[in-house]
């Protein structure tokens, strides 16, 4: 019985290696080919999404569909067994995303069209920077995450003063210009200060009058200062978070990655890596 359980654990310590793992030929090669498949289950998902393109081949691109959600549901049950801790690993980012990359095919068949959430599948792709064994990117993508939380704050003080703004400037346009040049109401001016603040400019609604003219000119030069603003926040935050080089093996318990080179434990449940 004792040996029955030391060769299951062997199995599953096997099977974990090749699945979340990249260190090894097999562990590679898994990962190589889920990226492809990955690839080729969106594309065929774009391509239904084309109506010539549906009319011709739709029950073709829908068995290829159905093909590649089987095989990444049992690729998704296989990673659950192939952690001690599969709980842990479902609620994580990458458990989350590979749930919600089947979920849609099902789903089609109580709502017509959600089969085109498939896209998410795509997210799967980040992978490619463990596959590759680029621990250098895991470690700058833990350092862009924790200047993006450092300056949380900052920046939503940033986009509350620029609501207020837009609030203000769509008003005042709404009082200068009225309903006779197609301010219509302040929701309207609102949303004509966001174009125009953002320096995106669609046209569909612009000022006639010399006063409002003025003050549009005013927008848009404002608009290149407030733009700058969040970049200068974020660089200053990367200029902080530094992050030292980190792994890229995954724990066998909980499947959590971004270890350090020599770690013996995981930091996160402190299982045996």
């Amino acid at each position: 019985m004792a040996s029955q359980s030391k060769s299951d654990t062997g199995w599953r310590h096997r099977l974990h290696e090749v699945i979340f793992e990249a260190d090894t030929p097999a562990g590679k090669a898994f990962d190589v080919l889920l990226i492809l498949a990955i690839t080729a289950s969106v594309a065929a998902v774009m391509l239904d999404s084309v109506a010539g393109i549906r009319r011709a081949y739709g029950p073709l691109l829908l068995a290829v569909e159905w093909f590649f959600t089987l095989l990444f549901t049992v690729e998704y049950l296989l990673r659950l067994f192939s952690v001690r801790r599969p709980i842990r690993y479902a609620t994580s980012f990458f458990g989350v995303v590979d749930l919600l990359s089947v979920i849609p095919t099902y789903l089609s068949l109580l709502i017509p069209g959600s089969r085109y959430l498939l896209v998410i599948r795509l997210l799967r792709v980040l992978r490619v920077f463990r596959i590759l064994k680029l621990a250098q990117y895991v470690g700058e993508i833990r350092q862009l995450n924790r200047a993006l939380r450092a300056s949380r704050r900052k920046i939503t003080v940033f986009l509350a003063t620029v609501l207020t703004l837009v609030v203000v400037l769509g008003s005042l346009m709404y009082v200068i210009e009225g309903e006779a040049n197609g301010f219509t109401s302040i929701p309207k001016g609102i949303y004509w200060a966001v174009v125009t603040l953002t320096t995106v400019g669609y046209g569909d609604i612009s000022p006639h009058t010399n006063l409002g003219q003025s003050l549009a000119a005013l927008v848009m030069i404002l608009g290149y200062g407030i733009i700058a603003v969040p970049t200068g926040i974020v660089t200053v935050e990367l200029s902080r978070a530094f992050e030292p080089e980190v792994s890229t093996q995954a724990c066998p318990q909980c499947a959590a990655e971004g270890h350090d080179p020599d770690a013996i434990h995981c930091k996160l449940c402190g299982a045996k890596l």
